[in-house]
């Protein structure tokens, strides 16, 4: 697929896939036209980048983390620092408070819903 096409699946802009392909993220190959060509699997690495990207991660740990999405055997140890491990700590923490707030909230419309529809049927 070509750019335009993927930042409409992914809702993302062009100029984002761009950077995200120039911070080596996402990759494509060049046609002979010298448009860029994207596999279908880079749809779910471009969420999964924007959704690390969401939490406050920065690119250059994202880079270092990419291959754990697909493998988490392809881990490169070499890069491993102190500093990465804590941020990595610090945003999985911060994802899991997120989880709970987004969890508890959605207890609560599904519980407003039933009620409201509890409601409506009664009329």
């Amino acid at each position: 697929m070509q750019i335009g096409e993927l930042s409409q699946r992914t809702d993302t802009p062009v100029r984002m896939l761009r950077y995200y392909e120039e911070q080596e993220l996402i990759e494509s190959e060049r046609l002979p036209n010298g448009y860029r060509h994207y596999e279908d699997y880079v749809v779910d690495r471009v969420r999964q980048v924007r959704g690390l990207l969401d939490v406050g991660l920065p690119t250059r740990i994202i880079k270092q983390i990419l291959p754990c999405l697909d493998s988490p055997q392809a881990i490169h140890l070499p890069y491993v620092t102190p500093d990465m491990i804590a941020t990595l700590e610090r945003e999985r923490d911060r994802m899991a408070e997120k989880i709970a707030c987004l969890t508890k909230n959605h207890r609560a419309i599904d519980d407003y819903l039933h009620a409201v529809s509890h409601e409506i049927r009664a009329s």
